[in-house]
């Protein structure tokens, strides 16, 4: 194992959880849902402290890993989650509840997140998640920027799609997809691009005002 390779194993090994967010984990592996590391846990909850995060949106609940992670340090942060799996958001609800998140700091929405999404308000996020399919990262992302204020932060997971986007030889529609995403994001005058290592690789998008 190379130097790198080390501090990676490392940082993913470092972050400690709550009981709630320990037991959400060990349901989604057992349901077959793959959940953000433990690194890109913390990154979240981090990244809710820094931006002084009240209003969150989520694009995938899963059963509640990334949203516990959200909500973890900023008790006054809202969060909008959306899954289109009915069964996924029943268990993410009973998360939430045994972490003892009251019920009016969360807005659990059954849906396609394309349909939903368009109908959120404008401006009104100060951080926005998109765990979600390759292949509808563009979309999905169109529409986080619209509804993320000047000034928040888009983040997105598995930006490396399992370590395919890194490596030439890969050439399926989801690295596709994600290549040309990063590749958008870098040119773009209006959002601020920070690509780390964390978990599957984590994409982090500041919105720029104007």
């Amino acid at each position: 194992m190379s130097r790198l390779e080390r501090n990676w194993q490392y940082a993913e090994q470092y972050p400690t959880e709550t009981d709630a967010q320990v037991r959400a984990r060990r349901l989604s592996l057992e349901l077959g849902i793959e959940p953000v590391s433990r690194a890109v846990a913390a990154q979240l909850s981090g990244l809710a402290v820094m931006s002084g995060a009240r209003a969150i949106c989520e694009i995938g609940t899963g059963v509640g890993v990334s949203g516990l992670a959200l909500l973890r340090h900023v008790p006054e942060a809202t969060l909008t989650s959306i899954e289109i799996e009915s069964e996924h958001l029943r268990q993410a609800r009973a998360a939430f509840a045994g972490a003892g998140i009251a019920a009016a700091r969360l807005r659990l929405i059954e849906g396609d997140a394309a349909q939903v999404l368009p109908r959120l308000n404008l401006g009104a996020y100060d951080l926005v998640l998109i765990d979600a399919e390759p292949e509808r990262l563009l979309e999905y992302l169109e529409h986080a920027l619209t509804i993320v204020r000047a000034g928040g932060t888009v983040v997105i997971p598995g930006a490396f799609s399992r370590g395919r986007v890194t490596d030439p030889a890969a050439r399926d529609e989801a690295t596709h997809v994600l290549r040309d995403l990063l590749a958008t994001v870098a040119e773009s005058a209006a959002i601020v691009p920070v690509l780390t290592p964390a978990g599957d690789g984590l994409l982090t998008l500041t919105r720029l005002d104007g």
